[in-house]
């Protein structure tokens, strides 16, 4: 019985997230029995064949997740390849075993915690703009911040695209003449968006590193150092990611 989002399988066989699936998918790189897959098709898991690029894959007999964090260091991109020869953060993590891949992106410039994962639920719960996941960074700005320009970082701030951001939880930690250092504790993930909100009220961002994602903390893991996360810690992930679904799905619907 087909009754399986081909998206949805690919994550869960733990080829990529459920939103580098459906990329993979428009592309055309998806094969069902053969033939070309659309998004929202469906298959069988037990009976139907699924290839992408030309190679079969196969669901494993028994399917293991695996978590890990790594403190990524500037310099690498969060990718899976890069055709233009640039360092990814697969290479950080070449020895693991498994097949993971990233949940969510942190760009060239920006450092800090980036977890991996061969769980495509997860990843895809604590990616979704609608779960809502805390994330908290330390930011270091030019020139020193005012007053004004934290409260208007925390009540939310006009994008360059036109969108506002949602409120966020900011701390000072340190000042002086030309820099700021603060904690930033936001819950969208919007494309380098610590960057342009910072921008939006006239700071520039000199360093930016992820120091939390939900419960989970990069505490004094190395830069380029990885391990695997902690029982207590996948349980807080998960914890986490379905309490914001639910309160998410709790929200009422807006008149248009």
């Amino acid at each position: 019985m087909r009754d399986t989002r081909i998206q949805k399988a690919l994550a869960d066989m733990g080829l990529c997230s459920r939103r580098q699936a459906e990329q993979i998918i428009l592309e055309g790189r998806v094969k069902l029995n053969g033939h070309p897959v659309k998004l929202g098709d469906k298959m069988d898991m037990h009976e139907d064949v699924l290839s992408v690029d030309g190679r079969t894959i196969r669901p494993p007999k028994k399917k293991e997740y695996k978590y890990y964090m790594l403190h990524k260091p500037r310099g690498y991109i969060t990718t899976s390849s890069d055709d233009r020869g640039r360092k990814t953060v697969m290479e950080l993590i070449k020895d693991i075993p498994e097949r993971v891949y990233p949940v969510g992106r942190l760009d060239k410039d920006s450092e800090g915690l980036l977890l991996f994962t061969n769980d495509g639920a997860l990843a895809n719960a604590l990616t979704h703009p609608s779960h809502q996941v805390a994330k908290m960074y330390r930011v270091t700005v030019h020139p020193a911040a005012t007053e004004e320009q934290v409260v208007a970082l925390a009540n939310g701030v006009v994008l360059d695209d036109g969108t506002k951001t949602l409120p966020a939880i900011i701390r000072v930690v340190a000042e002086d003449e030309d820099r700021t250092v603060m904690e930033m504790s936001i819950k969208e993930g919007k494309n380098r968006q610590i960057r342009r909100m910072c921008r939006a009220v006239g700071l520039d961002v000199a360093r930016l590193s992820r120091k939390s994602v939900g419960a989970v903390k990069l505490g004094m893991l190395a830069p380029g150092k990885y391990r695997e996360l902690k029982p207590s810690e996948i349980l807080a992930l998960k914890a986490a990611a379905e309490k914001a679904g639910r309160k998410n799905a709790k929200k009422p619907v807006k008149d248009r």
